[in-house]
C-alpha cells in the first residue's frame, strides 16, 4: 500500500472548499502533487512534512494548484513536471510515468476543467489523484473557453475505465468508492443536460432565463458561475448539432434543432441535412460521377 498524506493549503472558499489538497506520495524520497497557491507558509509546511522530495507534479496550472511549485523546487531541489510547464520545468506527456519512493505514478490526460489537466494513477491502479477533474464534495466547474464539457465527459469516461478504488481529489475529502463517485459525476452531467433541453422546450431560450430555473436551489450570487456551466452545456449541444443560437453565445437566444431520419437509409440524419454522414458521402460521390 502506498503512503499518502495531505497538507491542506490555507485558501478555503466556495470553489476551493476547505482549501487545496497538496498530496505527498511515497516514502523517502516522495512525490508532491499540486504544491498549491503562492503561499510561502504553506510551501514551507509541505517541504517540512514531505522530507526528501524527488518530483513535484502539477495537475493543472490554475492559481490554487501550481504557483507554489517554484519555491518548493528551490527548497527541495526536485524537478517540476506539468503538461504546460513554465521555464525550468519539465513537460509531462499523457501516459508518461514518474517513479519515486517505491511508487510509479502515470500521467493521465484529463482535459475539460482545464486544457492542461492531468490526473495521476499509482502503479497498483487503485489510487487516482484527480486534481479538479473530480472533487471530494460537490461538482467540478467547467468554464469556457478553457473549460470544455465534451472533453470533460471524455475524461470522466477515461477515469471510469481506470477503475480506481480511491480518489484523492484537488479539494475536499478523500473518496473511498471511486467507481460510485465517477458514476455520480456522469449522472449529474446527464441530468444537467436534460434540464437545459427541458428549459429551452419550456421557452427559456437565453442563459439568463435558464439559470434561475435550472439552479433554483442555489443563491443568486452563484448564478453568474452557474451561467458559465449552462454555456458549456449549450456549446456541447451545439457542437453535436442539437441546438442552435443567434447572437453572442452569452446573450444569444437558443433553439433546439429538430432531429429527423436520413431520406436514404432511415438512420438519424445530420443536423440541417437530408442525409446521415455515410449517405452524405455517397450522395457527394454519386454527384461527382455524373
Amino acid at each position: 500500500m502506498i503512503r499518502v498524506f495531505r497538507v491542506l493549503a490555507p485558501n478555503p472558499g466556495p470553489f476551493t472548499l476547505e482549501g487545496t489538497n497538496t498530496w505527498v506520495v511515497g516514502w523517502e524520497p516522495c512525490a508532491v502533487i499540486d504544491p498549491g497557491p503562492d503561499d510561502e507558509g504553506h510551501v514551507r509546511a509541505v517541504a517540512r512534512a514531505a522530507g526528501r522530495v524527488e518530483a513535484i507534479l502539477i495537475t493543472h496550472g490554475h492559481p490554487d494548484h501550481a504557483p507554489g511549485a517554484p519555491l518548493l523546487a528551490e527548497l527541495t531541489g526536485a524537478p517540476v513536471y506539468a503538461a504546460r510547464p513554465l521555464d525550468g520545468q519539465d513537460r509531462l506527456k499523457d501516459e508518461q510515468q514518474v517513479e519515486v519512493g517505491g511508487v510509479t505514478l502515470r500521467a493521465i490526460r484529463t482535459p475539460g476543467h482545464a486544457t492542461d489537466h492531468l490526473a495521476f494513477l499509482d502503479s497498483d491502479g487503485g489510487a487516482l489523484f484527480t486534481g479538479d477533474a473530480v472533487l471530494g464534495r460537490g461538482t467540478t466547474v467547467v468554464n469556457p473557453p478553457d473549460g470544455d464539457l465534451a472533453q470533460y465527459l471524455r475524461s470522466l469516461r477515461r477515469m471510469q475505465e481506470l477503475r480506481p478504488r480511491t480518489i484523492y481529489p484537488g479539494h475536499g475529502p478523500t473518496v473511498f468508492d471511486g467507481k460510485a463517485k465517477l458514476e455520480e459525476y456522469v449522472a449529474h452531467r446527464n441530468m444537467r443536460e436534460q434540464q437545459v433541453i427541458d428549459a429551452i422546450e419550456a421557452g427559456h431560450r437565453r442563459i439568463a432565463d435558464m439559470v434561475p430555473v435550472i439552479y433554483a436551489e442555489y443563491p443568486p450570487e452563484l448564478h453568474e458561475l452557474a451561467g458559465r456551466q449552462v454555456l458549456a452545456q449549450l456549446a456541447k449541444l451545439e457542437h453535436e448539432g442539437r441546438v442552435t443560437h443567434r447572437g453572442q453565445p452569452e446573450t444569444a437566444s437558443y433553439e433546439l434543432v429538430e432531429l429527423h431520419d436520413c431520406e436514404r437509409c432511415g438512420r438519424p440524419a445530420l443536423p440541417r441535412s437530408r442525409y446521415c454522414g455515410r449517405c452524405s458521402l455517397v450522395v457527394l460521390q454519386e454527384g461527382t460521377q455524373k
